[in-house]
Parts: structure tokens; sequence; C-alpha cells
């Protein structure tokens, strides 16, 4: 189901890369990239998380299903602890180590790229 996925969400892409990049031959090099990265099978990791997560979130178990948005609700209430209340209150701020903060960059790109998919499903579903 995700392989039929990839060349509707590519081809939004491409659609973002020619209104993002005002360079065409950067953007022509970024799109032929992108479109040999789908050819050789280089996406199959995005395709493999993607499926996990869809398993999880139609698993049996609360915890199961809710794991991943509630760890990420701590990590968002760690940063706003160390951004918004401790400059505000003087508070002590929680150490983030550089390995939490690419959790939370992959966390929040998984949801991304979830709900783009998610959206991309909508969508294809309805043509």
């Amino acid at each position: 189901m995700l392989t039929a996925l990839l060349g509707p969400l590519v081809a939004g892409v491409f659609g973002v890369i020619d209104k993002a990049v005002e360079d065409k031959d950067q953007a022509t090099r970024i799109k032929s990239k992108l479109q040999e990265m789908v050819l050789t099978g280089q996406l199959k990791e995005i395709e493999q998380a993607a499926s996990i997560i869809v398993a999880e979130a139609r698993g049996e178990s609360w915890l199961q299903r809710n794991w991943r948005p509630m760890l990420m609700v701590l990590f968002g209430l760690i940063v706003a602890n160390n951004y918004l209340v401790v400059p505000l209150f003087g508070t002590p701020s929680a150490d983030i180590p550089p390995d939490m903060w690419d959790l939370l960059k992959l966390g929040v790109g998984g949801y991304v790229l979830g709900r783009s998919v998610e959206k991309g499903v909508k969508v294809w579903t309805e043509r």
C-alpha cells in the first residue's frame, strides 16, 4: 500500500521543490536525486518505519497506540520548560543531551511524514 503512495507523495514533493528552490537547475538536480532514491529503493526505510507506526497506531493496547505521542509531549514540555519557564521564572533548566534532540527531530519528522502520508491517502482515495 505504501509503495503505491510513493508516486503521488513524490509528485507532491516535486511541486514543493519547484516552488521553494529558485535555481531551476538545482531544483532539477534535487528532483533527479529523489527520483533515483525512489527507483533504487533507498526510501524503503521510510516505508518500513511508516508501517511500524501504522501497526502501533492500530494496536489493541492503549499504551501501544499512545507511547510515541506521549514521549513527544514529554519532550515538548522539557523544551518549553527550558525556553519559556526558565527565562521567565529563573527555575533550573533540564539538560537536553544531543541524543534527545536527535530523537525529538526524528519523532517530529515521523509525525510530519505520517500526517503527509495520511493526507495523501485521503486525496488518493477520493480520486
